[in-house]
């Protein structure tokens, strides 16, 4: 229920607002309403809850967060994959490195060479006996 009070303070009450939009008011009325206890200022809870662009927001929020192809539960394993795979190219590109450096220091020289061939391949010269102690 609205209580209207114009200029020279006639009060008017209108019980609902098809009421009052359907009442004329003259140009030099000035408008001056009283809400009575009945109704509550601000936006109620379920206005809030029924505004379309909210429900929109909500849905669009949940369709993105699981159920779409590129939610964000698909991006965050796909980002989890790539930093995972970044890390093995870097261990595989040191590994290649120093894979790189051995080849090279046998390359470089014979000694290099046999010696490499007596720790890994067990190998020796004709008049040379080998012991082999594990720890």
């Amino acid at each position: 229920m609205l209580t209207f009070v114009n200029q020279f303070g006639d009060p008017t009450i209108f019980n609902n607002q098809d009421h009052l939009l359907s009442y004329s008011f003259s140009a030099q009325t000035q408008l001056i309403f009283i809400m009575d206890g009945s109704q509550k200022t601000g936006i109620k809870i379920g206005k809030k809850l029924l505004n379309k662009y909210l429900i929109v927001f909500v849905v669009f929020t949940v369709l993105l967060t699981f159920f779409d192809d590129h939610s964000l539960i698909h991006r965050w394993q796909t980002y989890r994959r790539i930093v995972r795979m970044e890390k093995e190219l870097k261990y595989y590109q040191d590994e290649i490195d120093t894979n790189r450096q051995k080849r090279n220091e046998l390359q470089s020289s014979n000694e290099n060479l046999e010696k490499f061939a007596r720790e890994h391949y067990f190998m020796k010269k004709e008049n040379e006996d080998i012991f082999i102690i594990k720890e």
